[in-house]
């Protein structure tokens, strides 16, 4: 019955075609639009926007124009699989989501199922592409074995004689880069002196920042985002702590350092190579601030999502899911985040991760050796 349902939607769609030449073609992101981690859905919203508006400047997707619905997501799983099933409502070709791995693994299941491209800009959690429901499901970001690779290792190397504590905020991202980063930490040969788990929303986390001081905490690693890590920071220099804060790409919003001010200075975080370093994503940067729009964070890698599944539909000549998944899965794509090309899992092979610092008031490369 399903499959006689798509073919019948599949024949009206092609009528609805032959009969306009200037048909549209609908796309999405979804993300936190609103809530406290509202500045990653401006990102992701500001850098879709754009890509729609260059897209369709330049002609469009097979000589038809780009539409974009926005979803919201608020970071919270079950509104994440309602989002997905009123796109799939929408008859979306593409979502260029979600952020929080919590929402994109759940909802994933149902554009598996609606036959719908999912392209994570900002998805981290390993399972997401590991356990994926369907080889439609992919990502322009890392993993946060890769992360945790590159953080555990850092820590150990610098910090072998220092007491660290491993902290994260009980979600599928947090508590999966936590792990991720104790694990190789462990490896290389550091053990942690503390673990613990905090929630997530939180204002006061002055227990945890005291349990921290007793315990003569020099580094203090969290898996989770910037809210909460953030207020975090801003508490244990009020207690007087002179502890280094070192976290993942969730620090990546300006965010940050609005709730530590002064006393976010030296926070070390990972995150891939900024594009808006990529001499080719200059002009696409540009455009963005004219318009008013973000460049930080992930912006780009939404952009890049886009840009891929959009040359994918011209080398299929359709924007069938079959054919078009099948130009993923074996094209190479240049966008505003470099050449790339999708592995068997769905994973990207751009650069890994890299440290940055954040210093007055804004995040760039860890030059200093630690």
């Amino acid at each position: 019955m399903k499959t006689l349902i798509k073919a019948g939607i599949a024949l009206s769609m092609g009528v609805a075609l032959a009969g306009s030449a200037h048909a549209d073609i609908t796309i999405a992101t979804a993300g936190p639009m609103t809530g406290q981690y509202a500045s990653f859905g401006a990102q992701m919203k500001a850098g879709a926007e754009q890509a729609v508006e260059d897209i369709n400047a330049a002609g469009g997707v097979l000589g038809q124009q780009l539409v974009l619905e926005v979803g919201d997501d608020a970071c919270d799983p079950k509104q994440a699989v309602a989002v997905a099933n009123q796109m799939a409502g929408k008859g979306i070709a593409l979502m260029a989501g979600h952020f929080c791995s919590g929402s994109s693994i759940p909802a994933s299941d149902v554009y598996a199922d609606e036959d719908i491209i999912q392209i994570s800009p900002a998805s981290t959690n390993p399972k997401f592409t590991d356990e994926r429901p369907g080889n439609g499901i992919m990502r322009v970001c890392g993993r946060d074995d890769q992360q945790g690779l590159v953080a555990g290792e850092f820590l150990a190397k610098n910090f072998a004689d220092k007491n660290i504590a491993i902290i994260n905020d009980k979600t599928a991202y947090g508590k999966g880069l936590a792990d991720e980063t104790q694990k190789y930490m462990e490896a290389a040969g550091k053990k942690a002196t503390m673990l613990e788990s905090y929630t997530a929303g939180e204002k006061d986390y002055n227990s945890l920042v005291s349990k921290l001081k007793a315990a003569n905490i020099d580094v203090l690693y969290v898996g989770g985002y910037h809210t909460e890590a953030g207020l975090i920071k801003r508490q244990m220099v009020d207690q007087g702590m002179e502890t280094m804060l070192v976290s993942g790409d969730a620090l990546v919003t300006d965010e940050y350092w609005a709730i530590t001010g002064d006393a976010g200075a030296g926070t070390l975080m990972t995150f891939s190579p900024d594009p808006r370093k990529n001499p080719v994503a200059a002009p696409v940067v540009e455009r963005l601030e004219a318009a008013g729009r973000t460049t930080e964070g992930y912006s780009l890698y939404t952009y890049g999502a886009i840009q891929a599944w959009a040359q994918a539909v011209e080398r299929a000549g359709s924007v069938d899911f079959e054919p078009v998944v099948a130009e993923l899965e074996n094209g190479s794509f240049d966008t505003v985040l470099g050449e790339f090309s999708f592995n068997g899992k769905g994973d990207v092979n751009i650069p890994g991760y890299v440290f940055y610092e954040w210093k007055g008031g804004a995040y760039d490369y860890l030059e200093e050796k630690m």
